[in-house]
């Protein structure tokens, strides 16, 4: 498993806790150093079968400073992948990865009923 996150959120820590708790391994990526690249994110946006803004921190000072409320709606699917490569901090976090399974944000009933 692939755990994406930001080590300074509130939310990633809870679900590294969570899995920690339950035994589970995973490679953990810092998602500000390494940030996921457009193909990755396509390929996780495809298998996770949420839209597109799902993937987008709309909570972020990112995301209201370059007032993407308004933008998102008239860019293509293939300009909001690319910006959300430019800058982890624009990407909703955490991200798991496991097999076709793709997790974006930490909900524990949902990663319960899928892990």
């Amino acid at each position: 498993m692939l755990f994406v996150c930001y080590p300074k959120c509130s939310t990633c820590m809870k679900a590294k806790k969570w899995l920690e708790e339950k035994g589970m391994e995973y490679e953990l990526r810092d998602i500000k150093t390494e940030n996921p690249t457009a193909d990755e994110l396509r390929e996780w946006w495809t298998k996770s079968s949420l839209p597109l803004k799902k993937f987008f921190n709309t909570s972020g000072n990112l995301y209201k400073e370059m007032k993407l409320k308004d933008k998102l709606p008239e860019m293509s699917e293939e300009e909001q992948l690319s910006l959300l490569s430019t800058d982890g901090m624009l990407v909703k976090r955490p991200i798991l990865v496991s097999g076709d399974k793709v997790l974006v944000g930490f909900r524990e009933k949902e990663w319960e009923e899928n892990l």
